[in-house]
């Protein structure tokens, strides 16, 4: 008895303690009551604030201040454009990277004409700055437009005076005709999608008639890297089916050329995410910009992306593809295989 008497007043004891160390704590606790905790800034916002300090960065070490001029002459002001911009939307993390070029693509006259600098534009696109931030101005277009657009999909020829030529080494659809046969030779962009030149080729005919017997419904797709717009062209004319074309206009017009054949083209580049939904494509098509001088982990992320856009049942068809023997063995088969087809 005399042992158990002796535990409880220690027990009682010990909670008498407790309680007293616990209202001392609260009313220290009261007194000088801690600051709550910061909210945590977005990591959206993070990247811009980056992008900019970036371009003060740049801009700083292209102008250094003298001991002669003020400070407040030398200091570097980010375009208030871009400013504006950085605040509403989102800029590609890619940009920071390339500051020099983002402040003179962002470096205008606002509610003005915008620069034409199309070069530009495929540089920043080119280097993953893309999508590229909106500008308040208004885009230049030809002086003299054409009074009328070809109907046909295959026209003798496209308007000249439908493109802005300054910025190419051709001033004529009919030079690059001459000089880039591969991309500008309608006709011969026909032909060779619709015969044979070796075993390996797949006539699109052909593709269209093996599609009908797997009872394949065909009515919407992509054509990657599609220059021009030819097979979307073949494919809209003799199937009535709607091809998107992701093009560049890299030494030459295709965008322009693609959207003169009243089809529509996608200023994307390789390593962009596909602007449509998932599950919506009957069919990609990858031609000859989809090739072995793509790094490895760039086709990889774009075979997945085509594999997001196709529905079920849907065809990827890799066309025109060339690489050495060895490397479609071990690099690109598997890869390929990957998905299961």
């Amino acid at each position: 008895m005399g042992f158990t008497k002796g535990l409880n007043f220690l027990l009682l004891l010990a909670m008498v303690a407790t309680n007293i160390l616990s209202l001392y704590h609260l009313s220290s606790t009261v007194q000088s009551p801690k600051p709550p905790p910061s909210t945590p800034v977005p990591h959206h916002l993070l990247r811009q604030l980056n992008t900019i300090r970036a371009t003060i960065n740049h801009l700083t070490r292209q102008k250094p201040s003298t001991a002669s001029t003020t400070t407040a002459k030398h200091t570097p002001t980010v375009p208030q454009g871009l400013i504006l911009h950085s605040q509403i939307a989102p800029i590609a993390s890619s940009c920071h990277n390339h500051p020099d070029l983002l402040h003179r693509f962002m470096n205008y006259t606002h509610f003005s004409i915008c620069p034409y600098d199309p070069d530009l534009q495929e540089t920043l696109i080119l280097n993953g700055c893309h999508p590229l931030p909106r500008r308040r101005c208004f885009s230049k277009t030809p002086s003299k437009p054409p009074s009328s657009l070809p109907l046909d999909r295959f026209p003798i020829s496209l308007p000249d005076s439908s493109a802005i030529w300054n910025k190419y080494s051709c001033k004529s659809f009919a030079c690059l005709s001459q000089n880039n046969p591969i991309g500008f030779d309608l006709n011969a962009q026909r032909s060779s999608l619709l015969k044979y030149s070796s075993e390996l080729d797949l006539p699109l005919n052909q593709f269209m008639q093996l599609a009908k017997s797997a009872n394949s419904v065909i009515r919407l797709g992509i054509d990657i890297g599609g220059g021009t717009g030819t097979f979307a062209a073949i494919m809209k004319k003799d199937y009535n089916v709607t091809m998107l074309t992701t093009t560049m206009n890299v030494n030459a017009p295709y965008n322009e050329a693609v959207a003169l054949r009243g089809l529509v083209p996608l200023h994307v580049p390789l390593q962009q995410r596909l602007p449509v939904f998932d599950g919506t494509m009957d069919l990609v098509r990858c031609g000859r910009a989809v090739n072995r001088w793509i790094p490895v982990s760039v086709m990889e992320f774009m075979f997945y992306d085509v594999d997001r856009v196709l529905r079920g049942g849907g065809y990827l068809w890799v066309d025109r593809f060339f690489s050495k023997g060895v490397d479609l063995e071990k690099v690109y088969g598997p890869l390929i295989g990957k998905f299961r087809y």
